[in-house]
This record gives C-alpha cells, sequence and structure tokens, in this order.
C-alpha cells in the first residue's frame, strides 16, 4: 500500500485513487497543439511524486510518459492537497461512491482506506456506497421511463 510520506504536506491519496484518474482524467490534446503552460518534465514529476508518497508507485510507470504531467498535477491539485473546497474525508467518500458504480476495484479499496484514513465511519462508508446505488437505481428509471425534464424540473421545484 502506499501511503504519503510522513514528511510531506500532502495527504488523503492511496493508489488506486491515482490510477482512477490517470486513466480516466488524460486531457485530449491534438497532436501538433501546444498546450497553454509549459509542462513539468517527467524527473519533476517523479521527484515530486516521490516527495508525497516515498516511492513511485510500479503502476505509475507504466503510465504514458506523454500523459504524466498533466494527470499528476490534476491528481497532486485536486486529490491530494489540502488548499480544495471539500476535505480528505468528503472527496474519499465521494470517489468511493464512484468507484463502486464503475465498478474499479482498485479504486474501491483505497477509497475505502482512504475514507478510513480520513476518519470516515464503517456507517460513513455504507452510506455513501448506498447513495451511489440509489443514484444509479433513480436515474436507471427516469431515463428509461423517458420522464419528461422540463416537467421533471417543475415537480421537483426549479426550472420553469
Amino acid at each position: 500500500m502506499i501511503r504519503p510520506n510522513p514528511n510531506s504536506s500532502r495527504h488523503g491519496i492511496f493508489a488506486g485513487v491515482f490510477l482512477l484518474s490517470l486513466a480516466l482524467a488524460a486531457p485530449a490534446f491534438a497532436q501538433d497543439a501546444a498546450p497553454a503552460i509549459q509542462r513539468p518534465t517527467e524527473t519533476a514529476v517523479m521527484q515530486d511524486i516521490i516527495q508525497t508518497f516515498g516511492g513511485v508507485p510500479a503502476f505509475v510507470k507504466q503510465f504514458p510518459k506523454s500523459a504524466l504531467a498533466a494527470l499528476w498535477l490534476e491528481e497532486r491539485d485536486l486529490e491530494v492537497s489540502p488548499k480544495t473546497a471539500l476535505d480528505t474525508k468528503t472527496k474519499a467518500l465521494i470517489s468511493l461512491a464512484v468507484a463502486a458504480q464503475i465498478p474499479c476495484q482498485y479504486c474501491v479499496w483505497s477509497d475505502t482506506e482512504n475514507a478510513k484514513r480520513a476518519g470516515a465511519s464503517n456507517e460513513e462508508i455504507a452510506e455513501a456506497v448506498a447513495m451511489a446505488g440509489l443514484t444509479r437505481n433513480t436515474s436507471t428509471l427516469l431515463n428509461g421511463l423517458q420522464v419528461d425534464f422540463e416537467q421533471f424540473k417543475k415537480d421537483m421545484g426549479g426550472g420553469q
């Protein structure tokens, strides 16, 4: 299990969450398009990962070098950073709920561990997963029954 470096100020990320972000969040740049900002070098990214985790998870080495910098910056600045609108526990519970629906066994495992380390109780973890199931079930019904969206918004107290 990858654990944040205790000497680092960054907290709350585990390998599965990083894996999911790397796998799903790659920006789609045209081959000839130049990025608007300069990306850090691969060496700088690896050094930052080492500083954060105390090492580089083996699976990270499998990802394409062309995508690693952008993916790491997003992961670091959103998931790892304590300077976001959501606290670590909330982020872990949201990520767990999504991971349960994807499904991603790596993410479910790491998000559960992450949520526990952030202080989530077993009941909070169960409720996050149950909310994911409820949302998926209700979405299936509403979409499958082709419920009129404008009427739905009116019924729910919004939108004209």
